[in-house]
């Protein structure tokens, strides 16, 4: 599943910035329970990442108990930290 299916899924659309306050907490709050439901561990850490973007993630040591998939998800915030932060 890709980011814009995700977000289509969740927000009804693509693009965040026409949503507002209420629409994307509902979104999140759909996100978040699907997150808790899923058992596919790609499926769950594609939701945990997109909920990472948003600000909206559990913390590593509630999301994943396995010690892999923790080191993935700190991998994976480093990496986007980079994206935020163009190098000078």
């Amino acid at each position: 599943m890709g980011f814009d299916d995700l977000m289509r899924r969740y927000f009804g659309t693509a693009d965040l910035g026409g949503l507002s306050p209420a629409e994307l907490e509902a979104g999140s709050e759909r996100l978040s329970v699907d997150f808790g439901l899923e058992t596919d561990p790609a499926r769950r850490f594609a939701l945990w990442a997109l909920m990472h973007i948003l600000g909206c993630a559990p913390d590593l040591d509630i999301a994943f108990k396995d010690p892999a998939e923790r080191n993935a998800a700190r991998d994976f915030m480093d990496l986007f930290a980079g994206m935020a932060d163009p190098p000078q």
